[in-house]
């Protein structure tokens, strides 16, 4: 069990790829392509650099509201998506699917939630997990067995979070990162927080309590109890997300650049093709 579990945030790439690539990358069909190619290439990346065991990537559900959106009515809130953007988002897990890999994705749950329950599961079993993600919510899943993979601006090598490199950004520990964006709050994410509270004032608390129940309990924040507990019902990732079977993968790099040259994406076509041959030789 040498290999790792590689869990990857499909819509943080996504999103990233739509952005930094030329929206003049288009499909044989017309329809836009940027988004496809940089997910296609940055899941190439990813095996070569990390040799992992078998791949899961996990996506969002943007047409069915989960929990959060339901309790929190600003959760997310003011946050529109091209239309470009939207209908490859549609078409990524199907490249997912021909590279041989997993896809996590379900009414009511997030990407997070997906890449939670990877870790639980694979960190269950005695394996290592690599979670591949730009949310720094991820940090509440670096362990021992589990390592976040965040990418930095300008590109080059993914910084590598463990327990330690969390404690050094934000004062506490993995486990206490969903209390922290409870307290905190998280402006991407339309979460308030605790009213006058930042990062060291819930650095500090967390040190002082083990979390927000502690905190509660002690008689601090009383009359923002059940909106704190809510926020971090919020911030805590669903490891009880339905996966799909996980194990072992052997990339179907043929298919894969098979559907890119149906797409028309064909340098993306030749990287897979060439991969396809060399596994095969």
């Amino acid at each position: 069990m040498s290999k790792p579990l590689l869990a990857v945030d499909g819509d943080s790439f996504a999103h990233r790829s739509y952005h930094a690539l030329p929206k003049s990358i288009r499909r044989a069909d017309g329809g836009p392509a940027g988004l496809l190619t940089g997910i296609g290439n940055m899941l190439v990346r990813l095996w070569e650099e990390e040799s992992p065991r078998a791949v899961l990537v996990g996506w969002d559900t943007l047409t069915v509201p989960t929990y959060r959106h339901v309790e929190l009515e600003s959760y997310q809130g003011g946050r529109e998506f091209d239309a470009e953007l939207l209908e490859q988002l549609d078409l990524a897990p199907d490249l997912v699917e021909a590279m041989g890999f997993a896809n996590g994705k379900g009414d009511g749950y997030e990407a997070d939630d997906f890449l939670a329950a990877a870790v639980a599961y694979e960190e269950a079993r005695g394996g290592r997990t690599l979670v591949a993600s730009g949310d720094r919510d991820m940090f509440q899943l670096a362990s021992e067995r589990t390592t976040i993979l965040q990418p930095q601006r300008g590109g080059g090598a993914l910084a590598r979070i463990g327990p330690a490199e969390v404690r050094e950004r934000y004062g506490v520990e993995p486990k206490q990162v969903p209390d922290f964006i409870a307290l905190r709050g998280d402006p991407s994410d339309k979460i308030p927080g605790a009213r006058g509270v930042g990062a060291k004032t819930a650095a500090d608390l967390l040190r002082r309590y083990e979390g927000v129940e502690a905190a509660l309990a002690d008689g601090r924040f009383a009359s923002e109890a059940e909106a704190l507990r809510l926020y971090l019902r919020i911030a805590t990732m669903d490891a009880l997300a339905p996966l799909p079977p996980l194990g072992d993968q052997t990339p179907t790099w043929g298919r894969a650049a098979e559907l890119a040259r149906e797409w028309g994406l064909g340098r993306l076509s030749e990287r897979l093709a060439a991969l396809g041959a060399s596994s095969s030789s």
